[in-house]
């Protein structure tokens, strides 16, 4: 019996709603002749487009459009694919999709999976993990510079980066190995070939690479930030300042904010993922309650939390109390995590925009010199604030030049980078710890395989594929 992996498989690989255009996949290891036969009424070509009625059971046309045929292994999954492509309404995909399903009762075509088509190709190599991976980052993209470092991940540049580092780490494998073969030679192969120098220099390439892999990560997933405070200090009118829309409903009745509002902006073409969060206070308000629950949750997950003053009412005895209670609750969030922001400094005696010093924040606020001061209403202070946001991630990189990364390329990075340094520790050891420095190594090669798949477990495989869209 076949396994579910060599099923033939068939899906709508198209958008669910209606279009001018829609396509059926399928895909299969055994050939397709009879299916092509029974659904086209003809046999065509291999990679050529031929109009032609698309035939149900009873020899009737479904629709008429475009089928084209890839003969193994010149096709996306590198098995016979055979594409169909249709008016794009609903029910012409799902009558021609149930067509293809029973077409050749021999084959037994079954639905696909979410993220069948290029996990087959991943296992049938026409791709490597991260290769795969980088087709659903190009389909979720949310901002150009993400789309564009999608492609190049998909091209194969982390790829590329990923596969050099591990011709460098074979050959310092080869190396220790043959050291350890034959201990009675005269000649030190290590030093021969200056093995602690290869290692420091790997360190260096890795390091370097790891740093593009986390900018790489922030472009794929983005920024989550949080806009806390108490009512009324000016959280919506800031989150439709940033978006350049009037998102969220502004007004001067405490509460107003009942729950969270989100809206993805980008900066330098890094997605931001902000939420407006319902002011922070005690409230017997029932709705209100859980919005305020409903805010610090948001901010135990945010990347980056503003937490908002009022400059209009710094100094006074009700307002800084509240703030202080907030501040206590906020001890529990990692300090890199907060930045201070006051508004309303168009209405305030410090003036508009820039960097607030302790001083002009007010001694009683506990603010710190370096907080951001700005106005909502009329946008100064924005660009600074925009700016501040992208350091506090650490986003430093030209989005040009760089490739989507995730954040398991990173830690597979991490790992990798650990092993290594573990192994120049015991190479500069002396007399050197040969048999722990290949153990390190080997170490090393491994998590560096993690990333491209290969060496991967078929669990992950699962979860990775998972997450893709049905018919990709």
């Amino acid at each position: 019996m076949l396994s579910r992996h060599q099923d033939p498989i068939a899906a709508i690989a198209t958008a669910p709603g209606r279009g001018a255009v829609g396509i059926v996949r399928v895909s299969s290891p055994q050939d397709l002749s009879a299916l092509v036969t029974a659904v086209c009424g003809r046999a065509l070509k291999p990679r050529e487009a031929t109009y032609l009625p698309f035939r149900s059971a009873q020899g009737e046309a479904i629709d008429h459009g475009l089928a084209l045929l890839f003969p193994a292994p010149h096709s996306y999954t590198g098995e016979h694919v055979l594409e169909l492509q249709a008016h794009g309404g609903p029910v012409v995909l799902q009558l021609l999709l149930a067509r293809c399903l029973e077409a050749d009762p021999s084959l037994r075509v079954r639905l696909a999976e979410p993220g069948e088509f290029t996990r087959r190709a991943f296992l049938n190599g026409k791709l490597d993990l991260a290769q795969a991976e980088a087709v659903a980052d190009l389909i979720d993209a949310s901002t150009e510079a993400a789309a564009r470092s999608a492609g190049r991940a998909l091209a194969g540049a982390l790829s590329g980066e990923v596969g050099q580092l591990r011709d460098a780490l074979i050959q310092l494998r080869m190396l220790v190995e043959a050291t350890l073969d034959f201990p009675e030679e005269e000649i030190d192969f290590l030093q021969q070939a200056d093995a602690l120098g290869k290692l420091r220099r790997l360190l260096e390439r890795l390091d370097a690479l790891l740093d593009r892999s986390q900018q790489g990560a922030i472009l794929r997933e983005g920024i989550k930030v949080v806009l806390a405070g108490q009512p009324n200090v000016g959280k919506s009118s800031l989150l439709n300042a940033l978006a350049g829309a009037e998102l969220a409903i502004v007004t001067p009745i405490p509460g107003t904010t009942r729950d969270k509002l989100s809206q993805t902006i980008q900066i330098e073409g890094v997605p931001l993922h902000i939420s407006d969060t319902a002011g922070l206070r005690d409230t017997d308000d029932e709705v209100e309650r859980i919005g305020v629950a409903r805010s610090w949750d948001a901010i135990r997950d945010a990347d980056v939390v503003l937490f908002l003053h009022d400059l209009t009412r710094v100094g006074q005895p009700d307002y800084e109390r509240e703030d202080a209670e907030i501040r206590g609750r906020l001890s529990s969030v990692d300090p890199a995590r907060i930045l201070q922001v006051y508004n309303k400094a168009d209405a305030s005696v410090f003036g508009e925009g820039g960097t607030a010093t302790e001083t002009e924040a007010g001694a009683g606020a506990g603010a710190g010199a370096g907080v951001l001061r700005l106005s909502a209403k009329t946008g100064a202070g924005l660009d600074t604030l925009r700016q501040r946001l992208l350091q506090q991630v650490g986003w430093h990189a030209v989005p040009e030049g760089l490739f989507i990364a995730r954040e398991r390329h990173v830690q597979a990075l991490r790992r990798t980078r650990e092993h290594v340094d573990l192994a120049l520790q015991q190479a500069a050891q002396e007399p050197a710890a040969l048999d722990l420095m290949a153990e390190e190594l080997r170490l090393a090669h491994d998590a560096l395989g993690e990333i491209t798949g290969a060496f991967t477990a078929d669990d992950l495989l699962g979860e990775i594929f998972s997450r893709f869209c049905i018919g990709k």
